[in-house]
């Protein structure tokens, strides 16, 4: 509207040595003509003669993409050079990904260096308000619901919301690590033994600050991660040889709502289970649903992670969430570190 032009340019999957039609950025340039209403143009690469010539085409107003980044190893590596053949391309530079602002790449952190006007797009400001909004305001109580595999990538963000909530709520296969650490049976699930005396100290740590880690009192088992495979119910610290915690049973869904329930603030990363096989995501749906609900009442919440996010899509509850975030390492990070390095470096 300023009679600017703009040069669109991210990433699509994770390609694995150079160009790879299913992730190449042209799939996207009708949708987003549709989205923004006008013409886009695309450019079969990112760098080089042909880009230029593409850009040199442009008139005021138009909007053109380039190829995926990531055909050129150089983006995930940081490359300066191929960071500063980018910043090439442009006057101003406006990160808008909030996603991938945790990661030291071409285009979302080298590239900064080599422009002097710069700054964050309103995808990042509203992030960030959020964000803020949920770690800063005094609604009590807060409740964290943590899910996934490792508990490796969640150690920061424990310690870090020991000391801002009321409640921890864990699910997912990192709860059997705090199980196992406690002296529990977990059968064949999947642990992580290096990580046993960090949780004795986390959960001394949570004792500490008065905040109550609730792990899982029983969850759903089977012998393997199959659709349609057979499954029981276990109490969490008491699974059979041979078989894997694979959800959170009924009384842990029960136990969870009712905390969720009575709280003002709720921040969500991570599934209960092994979400994305039926027979195992009725945890992870039935939190949504109780987020949902107690957000409809009149608390905050905030979600981010695929799974988290995906669960509140697939039952239709994305209108009864405060706000969704649109990263999960980047909303991790942050909590943690109190920055982002790609946001960091636009100062």
């Amino acid at each position: 509207s300023c009679g600017g032009k703009a040069i669109i340019m991210s990433h699509l999957g994770r390609p694995k040595d150079g160009f790879e039609e299913k992730f190449s950025l042209k799939h996207i340039v009708n949708q987003l003509s549709k989205l923004i209403d006008r013409a886009v143009v695309f450019s079969s690469d990112c760098i080089g003669e042909n880009t230029t010539a593409d850009i040199s085409k442009m008139e005021n107003g138009d909007v053109l993409v380039l190829e995926n980044l990531r055909f050129y190893k150089e983006e995930k590596l940081g490359c300066l050079k191929f960071a500063k053949q980018l910043a090439e391309l442009a006057d101003i530079y406006i990160n808008d990904a909030f996603g991938t602002s945790h990661r030291k790449h071409a285009s979302t952190y080298s590239v900064a260096k080599y422009f002097k006007k710069k700054c964050v797009g309103k995808l990042i400001e509203k992030e960030l308000y959020n964000i803020n909004k949920i770690l800063k305001s005094k609604s009590k109580p807060f409740t964290a619901i943590l899910g996934g595999k490792k508990i490796s990538d969640k150690i920061n963000i424990i310690k870090k919301l020991i000391k801002t909530v009321d409640h921890i709520i864990i699910g997912g296969a990192m709860s059997n690590t705090f199980v196992k650490a406690l002296g529990g049976n977990i059968g064949s699930s999947l642990y992580e033994n290096n990580k046993i005396d960090t949780v004795i100290i986390l959960l001394k740590e949570a004792k500490k600050y008065n905040v109550k880690i609730h792990l899982p009192e029983d969850c759903i088992i089977a012998n393997k991660i199959k659709l349609g495979c057979k499954t029981e119910v276990s109490y969490s610290n008491n699974i059979k040889k041979g078989m894997m915690n694979l959800d959170i049973g009924p009384k842990s869904i029960n136990a969870f709502k009712d905390i969720i329930e009575k709280s003002r603030k709720i921040l969500w990363n991570g599934p209960m289970g092994v979400f994305e096989i039926n027979e195992f995501s009725n945890g992870t749906n039935k939190i949504a649903k109780s987020v949902s609900n107690t957000t409809k009442k009149g608390a905050f919440s905030l979600v981010g992670g695929g799974d988290s996010v995906a669960a509140i899509n697939k039952n239709n509850l994305s209108k009864n969430i405060s706000f969704i975030s649109t990263g999960g390492g980047s909303l991790l990070y942050y909590i943690s570190n109190g920055f982002l390095p790609a946001l960091k470096i636009l100062n």
